[in-house]
């Protein structure tokens, strides 16, 4: 039931307002019974070429608004996009709300996680901020992993902060003890404040460690503690996703993406998405309407083209990073790998034989030494790309401790493993050989 005013103490669900979406003619997503695989369904699903001039790909929509067909369909649609009357905007309306080149992108989202309904937005920290925005009120108190992307710590820390909610956070690889003990320390804060645990916040893998969080077992603390209608799960899958880790089907509510890595994968535009149920879904879409942040058209429509492929080429990727750690793990200048496919704890093997389907090609390197080590290496480095950033096609290499995480307090990064002598090696579709030649002779100037 669609209620005008959001509940205060549950912000994420006050509103419903169903996706906007253009659907003409019946989606085919099963021939003969068998149901269509995620790879087969992004040539094709959301879009009708009939209402393009029979064009095969979508065209790029350029425009700021759309022209209604008549008065009352105006007022219609502004009714469902300000959340009058439920159901959502039935068309287009304006493209701070939603468009074409958005919504086909969004359709094809949701398919990967197995999720009922997908925003996209201009970044990964857009999609972020607007999500903890609307999730939170003054007094609450949010549970969050460890470690986190930099930006995604400081903004629960410090701008969140700002407006009187604290948080709470544990290791990545804590048990089902220390969680619990985590969700009642939470519960007993925002009692003391008169504010709610609205949103727990997870990275699995821990970007920049590779760290494993047991979703599973958060749900059941989660469970334990508070209700799943009050207090969703929100994860940030970029290192495994979409390809090698499905978080809906572990127990949480919410999946969060840097489209810039994986999905758009050629290092060439920043969007962000999030993907979930369309109780949480149709309330950050409004905060969105609101703020902005929606991805422009021509970024949704590379995006389109990448999803065509992400299968392909993380499949390459991973079987790339899989003969690349096979030859650093035996070099004597390497002190050790954070790679999923080499996990050395028993508690993080049996998390990622729970949840993970592949190992993916995103891991740390720990070089013998220290930041000049590291830094000899990497300025070594011909074939690899000395950048930030992750899953395109080349390969990339940086070095967290004075880049990625670099406003993470000293003591912080201690804790949470960031050392001095960790790598962050992104693995692209190169030849692998020759990636492992490149390693081979940088390492030599360590």
């Amino acid at each position: 039931m669609a209620n005008e005013t959001p509940d205060p103490k549950d912000p994420l669900g006050a509103i419903d307002t169903p996706t906007p979406r253009r659907k003409p003619k019946p989606e085919v997503t099963t021939i003969g019974g068998r149901e269509l695989k995620p790879s087969t369904l992004m040539m094709g699903h959301g879009y009708d070429a009939a209402l393009s001039e029979g064009s095969l790909k979508p065209p790029i929509f350029l425009t700021s608004t759309f022209a209604f067909e008549n008065a009352a369909a105006g007022k219609r649609h502004f009714e469902g996009i300000t959340g009058k009357r439920p159901g959502g905007a039935e068309g287009l309306v304006y493209s701070r709300f939603n468009g074409p080149n958005q919504e086909i992108l969004e359709d094809r989202l949701a398919i990967w996680d197995g999720a009922e309904d997908a925003l996209c937005f201009s970044s990964g920290m857009t999609a972020i901020a607007i999500l903890i925005l609307a999730a939170c009120n003054t007094g609450d108190v949010i549970v969050h992993s460890g470690p986190l992307y930099a930006a995604s710590e400081g903004f629960v820390a410090k701008v969140m902060a700002k407006y009187g909610v604290r948080y709470v956070d544990f290791p990545a690889g804590a048990s089902p003890e220390k969680l619990d003990e985590v969700m009642a320390k939470a519960k007993a804060m925002a009692e003391e404040t008169g504010g709610t645990v609205p949103l727990i916040y997870l990275e699995s893998p821990g970007n920049p460690t590779n760290a494993l969080v047991d979703i599973e077992a958060v749900r059941d603390a989660r469970d334990k503690h508070f209700s799943a209608d009050t207090t969703p799960i929100a994860i940030d899958n970029t290192f495994l996703g979409p390809l090698w880790q499905r978080p809906l089907d572990h127990g949480a509510d919410l999946v969060v993406y840097s489209l810039t890595k994986y999905v758009g994968g050629h290092s060439d535009l920043v969007a962000g998405s999030v993907s979930g149920g369309k109780k949480w879904i149709d309330a950050i879409r409004a905060l969105r309407n609101t703020m902005g942040g929606i991805a422009d058209p021509n970024t949704a429509w590379m995006l389109l083209r990448s999803l065509e492929t992400v299968e392909l080429r993380m499949q390459r990727a991973g079987e790339n990073a899989a003969k690349v750690c096979a030859f650093l793990k035996a070099h004597p200048k390497v002190e050790g790998l954070g790679y999923l496919g080499m996990i050395e704890d028993a508690r993080q093997q049996d998390i990622y034989d729970r949840h993970c389907l592949g190992a993916g090609s995103t891991f740390s390197l720990f070089i013998k030494g220290g930041e000049a080590e590291c830094f000899r290496f990497l300025d070594a480095l011909k074939v690899a790309k000395l950048a930030v950033s992750l899953g395109g096609t080349e390969t990339l290499a940086s070095h967290p401790a004075s880049m990625t995480h670099l406003s993470v307090p000293e003591g912080r990064r201690a804790e949470l493993g960031i050392a001095d002598n960790l790598v962050r090696i992104s693995i692209g579709i190169e030849d692998p050989d020759d990636l492992i030649a490149d390693f081979e002779q940088a390492l030599e100037a360590v």
